[in-house]
């Protein structure tokens, strides 16, 4: 898959959808931007863009919205309910397919030194984008919103930006741009007009109150429909889940004799956030993605648009070097855990192994992260691999013998993150063996072998790659590390091989 990025910008405006409509013009006039979405809401007076592209045209995208709205929006006679610092008021990068986090970091800084030096607007990088941890919550960094911040940028030092000058863009105001998980927008509306209720309710769930940790909330009153509502950001669904924090708010109104009458996402959603919530309410059993329609058409469609030379498989019988042995180690480690996860899915609910439905659920969802994991690293060893190539190409030197030997520890590093994430397949290969259903034992087994295979295929890659380096301490501290992975490795992989024959 290519890379790709999703960004986020949110602009100040969400009552007059002609200006909308031309900040979402202005970025998508470059070619690959792709509109996924804009919302606007008129009480909060503000507008959610959702926008993808390459890596390469997304910091332009994002600044040809940025400069469109500092030229139509005029935060001197904004007023809304949502807080606010600045016409665009934020901008995340959300990380999507074959990019880090650490690259959407570098489009942060970049999108944030172009709008701080051609826009004149004050910058403040946020999340995982923030250079000290108290930027990192977006809640601290826009305290006291565009007025707050206008009157004391230029006073307290605490309020210095990190791109952009020590004063307030009058019109434009100041910005946010960072990194982030993707978040859910979610909005629930109480049968109330009392907006005391809806802050208790807030409070109840806000991770600052005490309630859940990735669950920013505030109470709003929305006059339009005599409503309170509960306004969230679900920063990350995967820990706190909707339904958990939907069934709180529910329970905590109650209290106050007020129902929940309804709920809405703000613009797009993991499909995985509205799986949990089905398999929360329906009571899923071994329900995997994979049982979507339009995930089966997707895949089938991905295979049968593939050309020659564009499958994974067809990579690496090429001529090029990457993806090599260690692409295809992290490979292996992905197939074991998605071997080990199926046995698991043929093992809950059945009635013969009703004693391990709980453990074996768990093992499941261990495995099935695993199996993301060292998918992603099937594309990260390769890029290690090529940043090690690009520092050869640079002028000889101290600077390109540091490049070489930094670039070279990463080639190291990530195929010992593959050994690591393998033995966790292995140990978990291993209750499988023992308690999964009997018969998927050869399943089980097979599970095994690729995951010891990925344990060895990645050794072979971490030696390599030590052999040229000059840091002695690194290679022995990795060395040793990566041995007592591989030793344990083994221990594991004789238990599999004796619980798997004993059963055949």
């Amino acid at each position: 898959m290519a890379k790709l990025v999703e960004c986020v910008p949110n602009f100040s405006e969400g009552r007059r959808s002609e200006v909308i409509d031309a900040i979402c013009k202005a970025i998508t006039s470059l070619d690959g931007v792709v509109l996924l979405d804009k919302e606007m809401d008129y009480d909060h007076n503000r507008a959610v863009v959702t926008f993808v592209s390459h890596p390469k045209v997304a910091v332009e995208a994002a600044f040809e919205g940025y400069k469109k709205a500092a030229e139509l929006i005029d935060m001197t006679t904004h007023k809304g309910e949502h807080p606010r610092m600045g016409a665009c008021d934020v901008c995340p990068f959300i990380p999507l397919s074959d990019m880090t986090i650490e690259e959407a970091v570098e489009l942060a800084n970049r999108l944030g030194k172009k709008v701080g030096d051609e826009l004149q607007i004050p910058v403040y990088l946020y999340e995982d984008a923030a250079t000290t941890p108290k930027r990192k919550n977006l809640a601290k960094v826009r305290t006291g919103e565009y007025e707050g911040i206008r009157d004391a940028i230029e006073t307290d030092p605490t309020r210095k930006p990190d791109y952009g000058p020590a004063k307030m863009n009058l019109k434009a105001g100041s910005t946010a741009i960072g990194v982030r998980f993707p978040l859910v927008a979610f909005n629930v509306y109480l049968d109330t007009n009392k907006k005391w209720i809806a802050d208790k309710v807030a409070d109840a769930v806000r991770s600052l109150r005490g309630g859940y940790r990735f669950v920013k909330a505030l109470g709003f009153e929305i006059k339009e429909r005599d409503q309170v509502q509960i306004s969230m950001n679900l920063v990350n669904y995967t820990k706190t889940p909707i339904f958990r924090v939907f069934e709180t708010i529910k329970s905590e109104a109650a209290r106050y004799g007020v129902n929940v009458t309804s709920s809405e996402i703000v613009g797009l959603v993991p499909n995985d956030a509205i799986l949990d919530v089905a398999d929360f309410y329906l009571r899923f059993e071994n329900f995997s993605k994979a049982q979507i329609l339009e995930e089966k058409l997707r895949s089938i469609g991905g295979s049968a648009a593939g050309t020659i030379g564009e499958t994974f498989y067809d990579e690496v019988a090429s001529s090029s070097p990457a993806p090599g042995g260690g692409s295809v180690a992290a490979s292996a480690g992905a197939l074991g855990a998605a071997l080990s996860a199926m046995v698991c899915r043929l093992t809950v609910g059945k009635k013969q192994y009703a004693d391990v439905k709980d453990e074996l659920s768990e093992v499941r969802d261990k495995v099935d992260a695993l199996r993301a994991e060292l998918t992603q690293l099937i594309e990260t060893d390769k890029e290690a691999f090529n940043k090690v190539m690009e520092s050869f190409k640079l002028p000889q030197g101290t600077e390109r013998d540091k490049a070489i030997e930094e670039a070279t520890k990463g080639a190291a590093l990530v195929p010992l993150t593959v050994m690591k994430k393998s033995l966790e397949v292995m140990k978990l290969a291993k209750t499988i063996a023992e308690k999964g259903n009997e018969n998927s034992i050869s399943d089980a087994g097979v599970a095994g072998l690729m995951a010891m295979a990925a344990v060895d295929g990645a050794w072979y890659n971490v030696r390599i790659n030590l052999t040229s380096l000059t840091d002695g301490d690194f290679v022995v501290k990795t060395k040793e590390e990566a041995a007592a992975v591989r030793k344990e490795a083994e221990g594991l992989a004789a238990t599999i091989r004796e619980r798997v024959e004993s059963k055949l």
